[in-house]
């Protein structure tokens, strides 16, 4: 696994426990003892350094290359799950996937945006950075579940809308707008969740929700730490800065109430343990939806667009 630079005494620690257990499974030494040691020393290790970490190292975990994206997601909690593609305007967007499914035997519509897991995929989906036909998409999608009655789920990990010039051309800003306001008029209940990087309003687009959850160690900004830095110090080595001047961790949001909850990570974050990160993902969507359900659309729009008008009012 891939390890950040904070990350290394952990990851030796690993690979000393794994040289060991190669050695016990091959039957010519009993070193259980050793293992448990080392493992205890790895979970003090790791506590210590998750406990203490600034928001540019908060970025980094974010950013994880082996941090679960939106398709594991989809494939760990949603059943029957049909993408349904293009924006009946353009073409189609891969960097958005969208579509039906069921999620604990509720039907749904399931916005995700993706990133990729390796280099093809990265290309294939442009890195998570969706072009207008994606927030298009997702706007069809969303009038689909007012048509039917549907709740919404979306999956945010973006490091922003696309800014390439054929996305300026196509609208991209008109579709981000329109995109947040189809969110704010839904009938039907939108939970959303921050499972890597929020970025802007390449984020935000499909965001604006009933119920606004980030895994403990995503981060959720109107610009990254690198462009701020570049901004305001014209140079982008004051990205450590910036992310602290931000307040873009799940924690400095929840403080803000700018989101509703925080879901914990397993020890060390999603990427050691994708299967527990997506579980408990699962579980806080379980939750607020029963809390969500039954509900009155003219109470739940006028509440959600209170909520949004509300923040940054003293």
């Amino acid at each position: 696994m891939f390890a950040l630079e904070f990350e290394k005494p952990i990851a030796e620690l690993e690979s000393k426990i794994n040289e060991l257990r190669n050695m016990a499974t091959s039957g010519e030494f009993n070193i259980a003892e050793e293992i448990a040691r080392l493992d205890a020393k790895k979970v003090k290790i790791t506590s210590e350094i998750f406990d203490k970490l600034v928001p540019v190292q908060k970025v980094q975990i974010a950013r994880h290359p082996n941090r679960p994206r939106f398709k594991k997601y989809a494939a760990q909690l949603i059943t029957d799950f049909v993408p349904l593609a293009g924006d009946r305007c353009f073409g189609e967007d891969q960097a958005l996937i969208g579509g039906l499914g069921r999620f604990n035997g509720q039907s749904v519509v399931v916005l995700g945006l993706e990133k990729g897991s390796d280099t093809d995929e990265r290309v294939r989906h442009n890195f998570g950075m969706a072009k207008p036909e994606g927030y298009r998409k997702a706007i069809r999608l969303m009038d689909m579940a007012n048509q039917f009655g549907l709740p919404v789920l979306s999956f945010v990990d973006t490091a922003g809308a696309y800014p390439g010039v054929e996305a300026e051309a196509r609208g991209q800003a008109e579709a981000i707008a329109q995109s947040i306001n189809a969110c704010l008029r839904l009938r039907t209940p939108l939970i959303s969740v921050i499972i890597g990087e929020g970025g802007s309003g390449g984020a935000m687009a499909i965001a604006a929700a009933d119920r606004v959850y980030m895994l403990e160690h995503s981060i959720y900004s109107v610009i990254s730490p690198e462009g701020c830095a570049s901004i305001l110090w014209r140079s982008a080595q004051q990205a450590d800065e910036a992310a602290t001047a931000l307040k873009l961790t799940a924690q400095d949001l929840k403080g803000l109430k700018l989101i509703d909850s925080v879901i914990l990570e397993p020890l060390g974050g999603a990427h050691r343990n994708p299967d527990q990160a997506v579980a408990s993902v699962g579980d806080q969507i379980e939750k607020a939806l029963k809390e969500l359900t039954p509900w009155d659309s003219e109470k739940l729009v006028h509440k959600r667009r209170q909520k949004y008008l509300a923040m940054g009012r003293i």
